[in-house]
């Protein structure tokens, strides 16, 4: 059964899309990047809002794959208590010494929080890395784009490549999310792979403007898409 991941960016929008019984409540500042974060005080202001209600992921921010950037980052978000961290991981940098770093953290925290990794289509990713983040304690991984202008992933990636990250992901035991400017039309596609969760900002909005208000008509029409699929 895939679910609806919704991304918000307040407590107004957080009520607004649990209303809409989606199956994960994201946290995410789309107008500062393809992960842009909300501070930690926001986020916990709306954990503490939803009180249990849904569970609730938080992006880092889109920061440059160097370990100790990437590590205070999770630290301070882990503390809102959201119940996934999602982390890009971006190209260049340091990759292996950033797995490494969380690693340590979930060693650290006996698996407490759940850190969700979220690789790039319009990057070309190595899907081999699946298996350095199962490694490193990785309970997720998303597939999403970083040029939110080049279309959706349906657009920037091969059915087949599509096809093999899922079947990867599960192979491993790991929650799969797909994102990544899907609109309606996607979601015939895409539901066949048999995602856990299918991620939406954009087709949320008003006039698809993903930094535009969320508007419920779109919500409910994307909700009972996924449901009918």
């Amino acid at each position: 059964m895939t679910g609806m991941l919704a991304s918000v960016n307040s407590v107004e929008e957080a009520l607004l899309v649990l209303s809409a019984n989606v199956d994960i409540i994201d946290l995410k500042q789309p107008a500062l990047g393809a992960l842009g974060a909300l501070k930690t005080d926001l986020v916990k202001a709306i954990v503490t809002e939803i009180n249990g209600r849904c569970p609730v992921s938080a992006t880092v921010g889109d920061l440059p794959m160097q370990p100790e950037i990437i590590y205070q980052a999770v630290t301070a978000m882990a503390e809102t208590e959201v119940n996934y961290i999602k982390i890009g991981f971006f190209p260049g940098g340091d990759w292996q010494g950033t797995l490494e770093k969380l690693a340590a953290f979930q060693h650290r925290n006996l698996g407490k929080i759940d850190l969700i990794a979220v690789l790039f289509a319009d990057t070309q990713p190595d899907l081999a890395v699946i298996d350095s983040l199962k490694n490193a304690g990785f309970n997720g991984v998303m597939l999403d784009t970083m040029n939110k202008s080049n279309g959706s992933l349906t657009q920037v990636m091969a059915k087949a490549d599509i096809a093999q990250f899922v079947r990867l992901a599960k192979d491993r035991k790991m929650l799969c999310g797909l994102a990544g400017s899907l609109r309606l039309d996607d979601i015939a596609e895409l539901i066949p792979y048999q995602p856990d969760y299918l991620g939406f900002r954009g087709a949320l909005c008003l006039d698809h403007n993903r930094t535009a208000q969320l508007n419920s008509a779109s919500i409910r029409q994307i909700k009972q898409a996924i449901d009918q699929n």
